[in-house]
């Protein structure tokens, strides 16, 4: 794997500024030791995430869908104790966090822990409550159906439980629920309760393919049918779920993480809207549509929205990703500043709306609960803006708003993190019939310069756009308008550029209602 150096990246003050060079990465053997990483993060500022979650220590990657209980979410996530060791030791567990609003959130421990079985680590999967005893140990009991690979090929389904709210979980002997049917993708299962028909279905990630199972009590499966779609990769962590949009329509979504690049497309979580009758899904349409058109919103879950009685909020759908990206995962300069590799995305509250087209989209905001985390509010009111005007602002974590409006010009945005002589910085906003995230001006993991600007598409015919950017000290989230469109991507900028600017393409604009919010969490 090729990259930036993570040494490169330590940036804490002036002179590691300017030692930023493109080089190798390390390689899983050279990762840093535990008295290394003491000694260096004496001498750097610490890059963790303001108000993202991110893991204590080591390493993580996959979020696991959450799930409800006793008035918490139980946010499971891909979990490798041994990462920084560097030695012969490796794989994932599950380890736990739980919350209460999604922003604030709790650390737990290893709930599934690895290599307790000759089946070794446990990746990606689902939990569910057994409210109805199905499976045979209990009624209330977690179940959690994992991927496992014994022989670091062979990848099967493997059931775990817990009597004890989720907080710790058992395996179910050593052989799988669902045995590989001699296939080389056959992982990442999402189940679902089909209350309607009294049975649980699973969807499976098969290469090109979505796979749907059918399972009364968890741990007998059937094949029923299959989803394929190529050109984007080979599917992961597929995603199946119902949602209500306001006008009453309800629309089955079934979504994978994707790498879309090789086309000219996102690699994050593509979906299709549709109906499902149980057994197949059948989509609107052939192409998928995208909930990130960003580099870095990878393995995303959605997971049910519940309110404050504990019931289900068919309106709404919530969403986290992993704010990485499989081409440069082991490159962050937090591994030795901070111990730790392991970012998320904000939770997002995802909705269904219907387009001027009459076809359906989500659409994503920050979650609600964000705002009663706000620390410091800066208005900044209606700025005129022509050419460059920088800001009498400084932070390295922070949300900004404003609606950008003209008459006639080429783009207009915002520099974020940007440098104190103005070369460095992160820019968002709209260009033409697009609105864009570029991280090329500014510390980053891609090292081959194929991946630095996002698109998505942009009416300029209406003259006006709503920006949402969430910006933390090694991520930049972009939400344009309702949030059809969010740009998600990792970058790395110094811990001294803290500026703040606007600009205008070849003519004027007026930044309206600019409000810029930090948070303490």
């Amino acid at each position: 794997m090729r990259g930036m150096s993570r040494r490169a990246l330590l940036a804490g003050s002036a002179a590691g500024a300017s030692a930023a060079l493109l080089a190798t990465a390390p390689t899983a053997a050279a990762k840093p030791r535990a008295a290394e990483l003491k000694k260096a993060a004496a001498t750097c500022a610490s890059y963790r995430a303001q108000y993202h979650f991110t893991v204590p220590d080591q390493w993580k990657n996959d979020p696991q869908r959450p799930i409800w209980i006793d008035g918490e979410y139980h946010y499971y996530y891909l979990y490798n104790p041994d990462y920084l060791a560097g030695g012969t030791t490796t794989g994932t567990a599950w380890r736990l966090a739980t919350s209460t609003d999604l922003v604030s959130f709790t650390d737990r421990g290893i709930a599934v822990p690895k290599d307790t079985t000759p089946n070794g680590d446990v990746w990606s999967g689902s939990a569910v409550i057994d409210t109805d005893n199905t499976a045979g140990f209990g009624a209330g009991a977690v179940i959690v159906l994992a991927t496992m690979a014994p022989d670091e090929v062979t990848q099967a389904q493997y059931l775990y439980y817990s009597t004890d709210r989720g907080r710790t979980f058992t395996p179910h002997g050593t052989a799988p629920v669902l045995p590989n049917p001699g296939v080389r993708d056959f992982r990442d299962p999402k189940v679902i309760r089909d209350e309607e028909r009294g049975r649980w279905v699973m969807t499976l990630a098969e290469n090109d393919k979505v796979g749907f199972y059918h399972s009364t009590d968890l741990k007998s499966w059937t094949y029923v049918s299959g989803f394929v779609r190529g050109g984007i990769g080979v599917l992961e962590c597929p995603d199946l779920f119902r949602i209500t949009a306001a006008d009453g329509t309800a629309k089955w979504v079934l979504g994978v993480s994707a790498n879309g690049k090789g086309s000219g497309r996102p690699n994050t979580y593509a979906y299709w809207t549709g109906s499902f009758d149980g057994t197949a899904f059948t989509a609107d349409g052939a192409d998928p549509q995208w909930l990130d058109h960003g580099w870095d919103w990878y393995g995303a879950v959605t997971f049910d929205k519940h309110r404050s009685d504990g019931s289900v909020d068919p309106s709404v759908r919530y969403a986290i990703g992993w704010l990485n990206n499989w081409d440069y995962a082991n490159i962050t300069p937090t591994i030795d500043c901070d111990g730790f590799n392991g970012t998320d995305s904000i939770v997002r509250e995802t909705t269904l709306k219907r387009g001027s087209d009459g076809t359906y989209h989500l659409a994503s905001q920050p979650v609600a609960a964000l705002h009663d985390h706000v620390s410091r509010t800066v208005n900044l009111g209606d700025l005129e803006v022509t050419g460059t005007r920088v800001l009498d602002y400084r932070g390295t974590a922070y949300e900004v708003t404003c609606e950008i409006t003209w008459d006639q010009l080429t783009g207009a945005g915002l520099q974020l993190r940007r440098s104190p002589d103005g070369s460095r910085h992160v820019d968002a906003g709209i260009y033409g019939d697009y609105a864009f995230l570029n991280r090329r001006p500014t510390v980053n993991p891609d090292a081959t310069g194929r991946w630095q600007e996002s698109h998505s598409p942009f009416d300029p015919s209406a003259r006006t756009v709503q920006l949402r950017i969430l910006v933390d000290r090694t991520s930049v989230e972009m939400f344009v308008g309702d949030g059809r469109y969010v740009h998600s991507s990792e970058v790395f900028p110094y811990l001294i550029d803290t500026g703040l600017a606007l600009f205008a393409i070849d003519g004027t604009a007026v930044f309206r209602n600019t409000v810029i919010r930090e948070f303490a969490v």
